[in-house]
């Protein structure tokens, strides 16, 4: 009730998705996108589908690395598959191949910055120098032969890892910081 009134007051501005748990959130990309409508917050990269995709499953790491979790976020591809798949940021392709029944693309950006995608049809080699928005690969439906259940039938699995760790990739693309609430009389 009090974010109610306090967006409500003049001048006042909606809270960040920063306030949302981690791994949580809204389900849609529309919702992202405007989370930061208003707040000086600049992405440092940018969303690997365009337009801002909905977001299918959220990332959820487990508190142990063997723990059952998803290490990255699941994204609709808008239209018909297949999505153009877009790099994120500058980087050098690390892989771009098959790994067991998918077509996987991973670019290293960086400062131990990996961003991996599939299942996607790659269009580009390994080594090869990319730029932040250059088209990397087509999203691809994974073959179900052989396996129980596909993770991603028809959508974007985006997996990010920083020094080797697994972490939320909507932290790069939306504006995480904490929400400030306002006083209601100010």
């Amino acid at each position: 009730m009090l974010v109610v009134l306090a967006l409500l007051q003049p001048g006042a501005t909606a809270p960040s998705a920063a306030g949302l748990p981690e791994g949580g959130g809204p389900s849609t990309g529309g919702e992202y996108r405007n989370a930061a409508a208003g707040t000086g917050f600049v992405a440092p990269w940018s969303w690997p589908l365009e337009p801002v995709p909905e977001v299918l499953r959220p990332f959820d790491k487990p508190a142990q690395d063997w723990r059952p979790g998803h290490r990255g976020v699941d994204l609709a591809p808008a239209g018909a598959v297949p999505g153009i798949v877009s790099s994120p940021a500058a980087g050098v392709v690390s892989f771009a191949g098959t790994v067991v029944d998918r077509g996987v693309v991973s670019i290293d950006h960086g400062d131990g910055r990996i961003s991996s995608f599939e299942p996607v049809d790659p269009s580009v080699t390994r080594g090869q120098r990319v730029e932040e928005g250059q088209a990397v690969a087509t999203v691809a439906r994974p073959s179900t032969e052989g396996t129980r259940s596909p993770h991603c039938t028809a959508c974007l699995h985006w997996g990010v890892r920083v020094d080797g760790e697994y972490v939320d990739p909507l932290g790069f693309v939306t504006d995480r910081r904490p929400s400030v609430l306002l006083p209601l009389h100010g």
